[in-house]
């Protein structure tokens, strides 16, 4: 048994994949091969890895669990960041503000999930229509300008390679590692895979599902800040992650059921969605057909993951609920359902 699972190939290998065919396509229909093309993907990549590796830690706290109020979150942030860092002249003190606003609306999300019993979709888009508020009262009459030396730190790099981007892959390691072999990474695992039965193991499976929304909204809002800093503060900055932010999870081999987090491959959905991007815009396709063409592949992700998702199901409920989950929260790292 051990021997088969050594072929079994990474769920995080086909997104790179995906992303190396539509690389091709771009070659193919620019006649062009250079590293220009790869560069500004890595440009624009860590950003949605960051929005992707929120959204992906929440989907993986099991069935139901979504949030929806990125965008908004993104947005805000973004005005706050730019405010804060133009008044106070520190740039340090801009990140905190957006990542202590993102933090501020995942709170109204994690009250009303929690406290309220409120189902994550609606809570979240309630949370997400209040972040808008706030947006369009600081978009009124905004003048301030994002600081030069973050602006010119995102767009510095080396060898070529954006030194963003290299930071943001340590930070996807090191969130390998937490989940991979941290108690409340392993706990995350356990919850989205049977929550009843991670509840029965004595973990608490409300703090940890809290958690992920938490870390969600704090992702959300420091990619907003530098967004708002690489392009510029709109109302409408964040508008676009609301699918994509979930789109690059569930293509780089996270199970939308929960219990297996697949954080490489959301950097593989990031190229592979931001490559496609430029592909249909060279070719002439609209926002709205590239949305509808997102939407399909999602959806045929999700089918051909369904036959997964049973098989798991099934296993799970072969072996009684506390020693199902026991065994998970406390087996050795290198067993961790975590794919690097």
């Amino acid at each position: 048994m051990n021997r088969m699972r050594s072929f079994v190939t990474p769920p995080w290998v086909w997104s790179f994949l995906f992303a190396a065919i539509v690389l091709v396509g771009i070659f193919a229909t620019t006649h062009t091969i250079g590293g220009g093309t790869i560069a500004l993907a890595l440009s624009l990549a860590p950003y949605l890895v960051m929005v992707g590796s929120g959204q992906m830690l929440v989907i993986s706290a099991g069935p139901g669990n979504i949030d929806v109020s990125v965008p908004q979150i993104i947005s805000l942030a973004g005005f706050v960041a730019v405010s804060v860092t133009s008044e106070t002249g520190s740039v340090a003190l801009g990140l905190l503000a957006a990542a202590g606003t993102g933090l501020a609306v995942a709170c109204i999300s994690v009250a009303a999930i929690v406290v309220v019993r409120i189902p994550p979709i609606v809570a979240t888009l309630a949370a997400g229509l209040i972040a808008s508020s706030f947006t369009l009262t600081f978009a009124n009459g905004f003048d301030a300008t994002p600081n030069a030396a973050l602006s010119g730190f995102l767009r510095l790099r080396l060898a070529g390679i954006p030194v963003i981007a290299i930071v943001t892959a340590a930070f996807s390691v090191l969130l390998v590692l937490a989940l991979r072999r941290t108690v409340i990474g392993r706990s995350l695992l356990a919850v989205g895979q049977n929550r009843r039965a991670a509840e029965f193991a004595g973990i608490p499976t409300s703090r940890v599902t809290a958690s992920t929304y938490l870390a969600s909204g704090l992702l959300s809002g420091v990619a907003g800040a530098l967004l708002a800093t690489y392009i510029a503060p709109t109302a409408d900055l964040g508008s676009t992650y609301q699918l994509d932010s979930i789109a690059v999870v569930v293509i780089g081999g996270t199970l939308i059921s929960g219990g297996r987090a697949v954080p490489a491959g959301v950097w593989g959905g990031a190229l592979f969605f931001i490559l496609l991007d430029s592909l249909l815009n060279l070719i002439g396709w609209s926002l709205a057909g590239q949305n509808v063409l997102k939407g399909l592949l999602v959806l045929a992700v999700l089918f051909l993951a369904g036959g997964t998702a049973r098989t798991r199901r099934s296993a799970r409920a072969a072996a009684s609920p506390p020693e199902a989950t026991a065994a998970i929260a406390t087996q050795p790292s290198g067993a961790s359902p975590v794919a690097r």
